[in-house]
């Protein structure tokens, strides 16, 4: 019997959650085929766009190790480091005191973006950084987004700006992969409207509409990235969830044209996940330049699909490993990032490996450690 004060089809869509009754197989993958790599976590966070090098704790490695060890992550790469003391900070707590289990990124000094000498005095902190343990360089997506030309006012600064081609080469130089995160999903960038797949995620954060005003479109900040890889093909390029998971045929050309550019598979399950046939092809053809990764940020209650603990890394290893069909993305009760689920990609034990392990410890310089 339908409930009377649900049959008019008044339901709030915030209280919808539908359950399958399809019989499908569940399988259980509590720990990888291969150890594991997590080339994208936040353990720290850094002050951004303010001024200051401070870092502000998120996890230490008490907290996190016991966790890394029941699903087998052997390495996690904290890619918000920071910079100055900030990133010594983060070495320190991290790094320092485990070295052969976590590996930690340094960050730009957006905050000294307006100075004259800036393209010099960024280069030269990617050295000093590099010289006290970073091993690569993350960049956030508020480069093309959020970064202006003066704080909260003037226009954003571009992807490719020649102020940062010094970086670029330095880093290359120096051999430390750049983690860049460009635009965001394709929703973001279109009315928030009903026909926005991601209606209920923009509606619980409307600041992450990227809609109107003078923001760019997500194909002008892609370009703006492929520009930059072009410029600088002695630099490695890892581009953050998948680059842009929605368009596989627009990724594989950008691999196919730049070998400089890698991807990781961080956040982005619920994309690779509904279009199974094209990722299995796209694994398959780029599988040395795939890396494990997940986003995680410990206690991040904002972000279900991005919060650490096994209940994430066994999403993502029944993911890669099984061809199980249909099943949530995130272990959340309401799918977090569109109303669908996913369907495993059954990868063979030679790309698993790749995937997991054997890419990243190329790309950070860790052949030291083995599996």
């Amino acid at each position: 019997m339908i409930d009377k004060d649900q049959s008019s089809g008044n339901l709030l869509l915030s209280e919808y959650t539908p359950k399958s009754v399809l019989s499908t197989v569940r399988t259980t993958v509590r720990r990888p085929r291969f150890p594991v790599i997590d080339f994208h976590t936040h353990l720290t966070w850094s002050p951004g766009l303010d001024p200051g090098d401070g870092i502000t704790l998120i996890a230490g490695p008490d907290e996190l190790i016991p966790t890394m060890d029941a699903v087998d992550v052997r390495v996690m790469v904290n890619l918000t480091g920071g910079y100055g003391s900030g990133l010594r900070d983060a070495l320190r707590i991290h790094a320092a005191a485990h070295p052969n289990r976590f590996v930690v990124f340094t960050e730009p000094w957006w905050n000294r973006i307006a100075e004259p000498n800036y393209s010099r005095f960024q280069a030269e902190q990617i050295e000093v950084a590099h010289a006290v343990g970073a091993r690569g360089l993350k960049v956030l997506k508020i480069l093309g987004l959020s970064a202006r030309e003066e704080v909260k006012a003037g226009s954003l600064i571009k992807v490719d700006d020649e102020r940062f081609d010094p970086m670029w080469e330095t880093a290359g130089a120096l051999k430390m992969p750049v983690l860049i995160h460009v635009s965001d999903p394709r929703a973001f960038f279109l009315p928030v409207d009903r026909f926005n797949e991601r209606w209920e995620e923009l509606h619980g954060h409307p600041d992450w509409s990227f809609y109107g005003g003078d923001y760019p479109g997500n194909q002008e900040l892609q370009e703006a990235r492929r520009r930059v890889m072009a410029k600088h093909p002695n630099t490695t390029f890892v581009c953050a969830h998948g680059a842009d998971s929605e368009d596989l045929a627009y990724v594989s050309e950008c691999m196919d044209s730049h070998p400089n550019m890698y991807v990781d598979i961080s956040a982005r399950v619920n994309e690779f996940g509904r279009q199974p046939r094209a990722s299995r092809r796209f694994f398959d053809k780029y599988q040395d330049r795939i890396v494990f990764g997940t986003d995680a940020i410990p206690y991040a209650k904002d972000y279900p699909q991005q919060v650490f603990g096994a209940d994430l890394y066994e999403i993502y290893y029944r993911f890669l490993e099984t061809e199980d069909e249909y099943f949530e993305y995130a272990p959340a009760p309401v799918p977090p990032q569109g109303r669908w689920c996913v369907h495993g990609l059954g990868l063979p034990e030679a790309v698993l490996r790749k995937v997991y392990w054997d890419n990243a410890t190329r790309l950070l310089g860790l052949e030291e450690l083995t599996s």
